[in-house]
């Protein structure tokens, strides 16, 4: 079968060298502009990407889009809902973005996000959490947020591994509990009628994100890394997760972090006051915090001790129940970046956190701030900070001034009720502030 992918004559590649970025002045970077109302998403937020690309570079740098294909319109083109030509485009050229996928009805593919993760191996899922001045927000103090979730995008509850009750496999599994964990099985309530899934957690996974979050961290000039857990009631999984974060935090950071594991061991040997004078020490000098929460409190935490909080690593169903719990509090995920990165190979694919809201598609009326902001994450991990600010200036000045989609519009006393298109120049008028 001949390619569907076209690659723009001139266009390079992005390589990566000793976890380096090389990134040349006219990158290929594939795109999937998204199901339903991806489409009016991917021409606004397009233009805003080229227009900060132009205004920071003066054409001495410019994208090479490619498009690629997932979803219904790869499905309808090709008859699969993620094709192989696919993943290897984003293999061979390492960054790329994408819009809102349909995720398929029946048996397959569960998820086209989840898929592409895997198949990547995109371990982080980074979600940055911070306030635009002027934007309906159910908190008193939404300006209080400003945080970045490291959510683990590859082990938990989204590995996938279940039974069905009814099912061969399932009676199998349950099988293999009596015989060899007899104590185990007897804890089911109600084992008859049970559906099971596994939890798998590793030391190796752990490491790799919180390693992430640290180093990003320091990179940035954040105060702290909380590592978000249940490890109260799921010790061997989520109470490993913690203790495997503070061993990374010590054994690979040393004299750069402050861990509250240093702060337990100067209680037991020197008392709590000591443990307090030693942490504050720590802090003036510039160390970066790393603590921990269970994860039901830190719900409760980060709305009433916002500023509490800045980097926060967690697994997989913490992660996504988190990121849109935060992103409530500063607009919702109609503005919500994300970006799911492999730091150790360079891959990277940004995306829309929202779903397709089919029945608003082509309609020209939807929020594009989720795509908008997931390229200004783009720009800057490709190291095009001038560029990604340009964006974020353009999309402080259109919302300041009120100038925004029907969701935000009809929350906000005197605002202009734009289009999709009309929000996307009021973004790139704004860009020289």
């Amino acid at each position: 079968m001949a390619s569907m992918i076209e690659i723009p004559a001139g266009g390079e590649k992005i390589k990566i060298d000793n976890g380096v970025l090389l990134v040349p002045d006219n990158p290929v970077i594939p795109f999937i502009e998204g199901d339903g109302t991806g489409r009016d998403i991917w021409r606004a937020s397009k233009r805003v990407f080229d227009a900060a690309v132009e205004k920071a570079y003066q054409g001495k740098r410019t994208i090479a889009w490619a498009e690629v294909y997932a979803g219904e319109k790869a499905f309808n083109k090709l008859g699969s809902w993620l094709p192989e030509e696919t993943i290897e485009t984003f293999q061979e050229y390492l960054v790329g973005i994408k819009g809102p996928l349909t995720t398929p009805v029946g048996g397959g593919i569960r998820s086209l996000n989840v898929a592409l993760r895997k198949a990547l191996d995109l371990y982080v899922c980074l979600r940055p959490v911070r306030y635009y001045a002027g934007v309906p927000s159910p908190v008193k103090h939404p300006e209080n947020v400003d945080m970045v979730v490291f959510r683990e995008n590859t082990e938990d509850i989204y590995t996938g591994i279940e039974f069905e009750h009814g099912t061969e496999g399932d009676e199998k599994f349950k099988q293999l509990l009596r015989s060899n964990f007899p104590e185990d099985y007897n804890k089911i309530r109600f084992p008859d009628t049970a559906g099971f899934a596994v939890k798998p957690v590793s030391q190796e996974g752990t490491a790799r994100l919180v390693r992430a979050a640290i180093q990003y961290g320091l990179e940035n000039n954040r105060r702290s890394v909380t590592l978000v857990h249940k490890g109260n009631i799921m010790k061997y999984t989520e109470g490993s997760f913690r203790n495997w974060g503070y061993e990374v935090a010590e054994a690979e950071f040393g004299d750069q972090v402050y861990t509250w594991s240093q702060w337990n061991r100067t209680v037991e040997s020197s008392g709590e006051e000591a443990a307090n004078q030693e942490q504050d020490e720590a802090l003036k000098a510039g160390k970066l915090l790393v603590k921990d929460v269970i994860a039901d409190i830190v719900f409760q935490q980060t709305i009433t001790r916002a500023r509490e909080f800045d980097i926060i690593a967690t697994m997989n169903l913490n992660g996504d129940y988190l990121s849109d719990a935060l992103a409530a509090q500063v607009g919702g995920i109609g503005i919500a970046p994300g970006g799911n990165i492999n730091y150790t190979s360079g891959h990277a694919i940004f995306e829309a956190t929202h779903g397709t809201a089919p029945k608003y598609a082509d309609k020209d009326v939807v929020n594009p701030g989720s795509v908008v902001l997931s390229g200004e994450m783009m720009l800057r991990y490709m190291g095009w900070h001038e560029a990604a600010d340009l964006i974020v200036t353009g999309m402080e000045g259109a919302i300041a001034a009120k100038t925004v989609t029907y969701d935000f519009h009809r929350l906000m006393e005197g605002a202009t009720k734009l289009s999709t298109s009309e929000f996307g120049t009021a973004v790139i008028e704004h860009m020289e502030g």
